[in-house]
C-alpha cells in the first residue's frame, strides 16, 4: 500500500490520517542507520538502541519534520544526536567502571558480518586491524568517514545531516582517511 510512496509523502501521512505510514520509513531506513550507529558507538547492542531510540524519537517529532531536508538526511541526524547522547551516557558511565573500556579490539565500524569458516585468518587480522583504527579516531572524524566511506552517503547528505558546512565534512573526510592511513602504515611496519 505505502511501497510506491516517497518518504515525504509518508510522513504527511503518518502525521495526518494514517500513523502505520511511519512504519514502511523504519522498514526502508533500520538497516542504514543501524549501520550509522553500529558505525559510531561499535557494538552491535549499543547500536541497536540506539536505532531504536532514533526511530522512537523520530515517531515521536514527525509533525515538527518540516520538509527543509530528506526524510533520510533528518533520520540520520536524530540517529547521530542519539549515538552522541549514548556515548556520553556510557562515558559517565564508565568512569565508574574503567574495566569496560580494555576490549577495544572488539568494537566494529560495520554492520557484523557472521563470518563463515572459508574466511581467512589473514583476512580477519585485516579486517580487526581496520576496525580498531577506525574506532580510534575521534568521533567527529570517525563519523564522516562512516557516513561518507561505509553508508556512501553523498557530502551534501553528510552535511545536511550533521548540520556542517560542505567544506567541514570534507576536510574532515581528507583528515580522518589520512590519519587512518598513518595509523595502518604504523600498524603494518610494527609487524613487519
Amino acid at each position: 500500500m505505502f511501497l510506491e510512496l516517497t518518504d515525504e509523502q509518508l510522513v504527511e501521512l503518518a502525521v495526518s490520517t494514517e500513523p502505520e505510514a511511519f512504519g514502511e520509513i523504519v522498514k526502508r531506513w533500520e538497516r542504514k542507520i543501524f549501520a550509522l550507529c553500529f558505525g559510531m558507538l561499535g557494538r552491535e547492542d549499543e547500536a541497536k538502541d540506539a536505532a531504536q531510540e532514533a526511530f522512537i524519537a523520530a515517531y515521536r517529532n514527525l509533525s515538527k519534520f518540516r520538509g527543509e531536508a530528506k526524510v533520510s538526511s533528518w533520520l540520520h541526524r536524530i540517529a547521530v544526536n542519539q549515538c552522541l547522547t549514548s556515548k556520553r551516557r556510557a562515558k559517565t558511565r564508565s568512569e565508574d567502571l574503567i574495566d569496560e573500556e580494555k576490549n577495544e579490539e572488539e568494537r566494529y565500524f560495520v554492520a557484523p558480518e557472521r563470518l563463515s569458516p572459508s574466511n581467512s585468518t589473514e583476512s580477519k587480522e585485516k579486517h580487526t586491524l581496520v576496525r580498531q583504527a577506525v574506532t580510534s579516531l575521534p568521533a567527529d572524524l570517525r563519523q564522516v568517514v562512516v557516513m561518507k566511506e561505509f553508508e556512501e552517503m553523498t557530502f551534501q547528505e553528510i552535511s545536511e545531516t550533521l548540520e556542517v558546512p560542505l567544506s567541514t565534512v570534507k576536510s574532515r573526510l581528507y583528515t580522518g582517511l589520512k590519519q587512518l592511513r598513518m595509523k595502518l602504515e604504523r600498524v603494518e611496519l610494527e609487524i613487519a
